[in-house]
């Protein structure tokens, strides 16, 4: 798993949550401490987690690999995600 200060806001995640349900999604915050993150959870083994955010232990959570933008389709794809998910800041972060 990932160093705990190395999570910030975009950044995406896989782990687990309290329940022991499998989750994929992105940071949307970090606790002051860094012991804890809000996950916005785009996929997971309980449908019913997806789409909402969840927070969880950071060292329950592990940073998955920069996203490399190849394509015009992966960009339409990402602009869906930040309208979804009404996070520009997010989105911004991704094309940088």
């Amino acid at each position: 798993m990932v160093e705990n200060n190395l999570f910030k806001n975009g950044d995406w995640v896989q782990g687990k949550s309290r329940d022991g349900e499998l989750i994929h999604g992105f940071v949307e915050t970090v606790s002051d401490n860094r012991e804890i993150v809000k996950v916005n959870v785009v996929e997971s083994d309980n449908e019913k987690a997806v789409g909402k955010s969840i927070w969880i232990p950071s060292k329950w959570t592990e940073k998955l690999p920069d996203l490399e933008i190849s394509n015009e389709a992966h960009l339409l794809a990402l602009i869906d995600l930040a309208l979804l998910s009404k996070d520009e800041t997010w989105f911004n972060g991704v094309i940088r």
